[in-house]
């Protein structure tokens, strides 16, 4: 099974945000785990390196990034970071934890594909992707859809940020030699998770997702109920459709990727997530550049109750 398979780049399973693990066997395993330390303070006990809020550069209009080999060009918008907009600016411009998760997603050995989480007929949703394409351009290669998610005022340059790095075209069956670039694959889609309800709109022409993802979209408490709210109803889904056609298919999976600040936000985040969620940290061996201090990657399962 993909999930159990999943499970073998995973940490001990968090069952609280301060005490780590209990001391219960693992899916499919007769074994019985031994309880770590706290997760929050192993995530915390080493010096985190000062990034301030985590802008890669507020105040350029434009980002060079290079992923798995390949030259990005980023549009992003000082101005209305700067601005006094109801709801929000941080989407404006890119965040630290953006290309390192999207390096991450783009690598042949991502545990997400090779555990079989993620195979070429799966929908993907990331919720607060902002003005930043990069995991979609990341992942999109690899399965059938791939869905943007954030408030209205990134749209354009969304729009824009795939225009400008589109990727080249799946060769269609009667057509092996078009050159045209490839953009259907990639979808944005509004979601304001204090205002909007998740339907099976959302996914379509899909039901529900595979997977949803999630980039530093925590960093005030704020933001960590209605973030939490937005990931159970968006892996609800999945449950949904399996009992409205009987199909086996496996739960959608909700992976975090967050850079590291106030502990005590961690700490909310966390124990919301928890109570929706059956928790694993992706170990940091598994994580290329993500995989140091200052960065964690979290995964989560919903829970038989919710």
């Amino acid at each position: 099974m993909p999930f159990e398979d999943l499970l073998s780049v995973l940490g001990e399973e968090v069952n609280d945000a301060d005490e780590g693990s209990l001391h219960v066997p693992l899916p499919g395993s007769s074994q019985l785990t031994s309880p770590p330390a706290p997760e929050t303070f192993l995530l915390y006990s080493t010096p985190i390196p000062s990034q301030n809020l985590g802008f890669i550069d507020p105040k350029a209009t434009s980002l060079d990034i290079t992923l798995a080999d390949r030259d990005f060009t980023i549009y992003q918008s000082p101005t209305v970071l700067g601005s006094t907009r109801v709801g929000g600016t941080t989407g404006a411009v890119l965040w630290q934890v953006a290309p390192l998760f999207a390096e991450w997603l783009s690598s042949p050995t991502n545990p997400l594909f090779t555990s079989g989480i993620l195979t070429p007929s799966s929908t993907v949703l990331e919720l607060g992707c902002g003005v930043s394409p990069l995991n979609a351009l990341a992942v999109a290669p690899r399965i059938s859809q791939y869905v943007l998610s954030d408030q209205n005022y990134v749209q354009k340059l969304v729009a824009r940020n795939l225009s400008a790095n589109a990727l080249p075209a799946r060769r269609p069956r009667s057509e092996a030699g078009s050159e045209s670039t490839r953009t259907e694959s990639i979808q944005f889609r509004p979601l304001d998770w204090e205002r909007h309800q998740v339907t099976p709109s959302l996914a379509a022409p899909a039901s529900s997702f595979d997977a949803v993802l999630a980039t530093d979209c925590v960093y005030n408490y704020a933001l960590v109920e209605p973030f939490v709210q937005t990931c159970a109803d968006v892996c609800a889904l999945r449950r949904a459709a399996a009992d409205g056609n009987g199909a086996g298919e496996g739960p959608c999976l909700c992976v975090v990727a967050q850079q590291l600040r106030s502990d005590d936000v961690f700490r909310s985040w966390l124990d919301a997530f928890m109570t929706r969620f059956r928790v694993w940290r992706v170990r940091g061996d598994s994580l290329g550049g993500l995989g140091r201090d200052g960065f964690a990657v979290h995964v989560g399962a919903l829970r038989d109750d919710q």
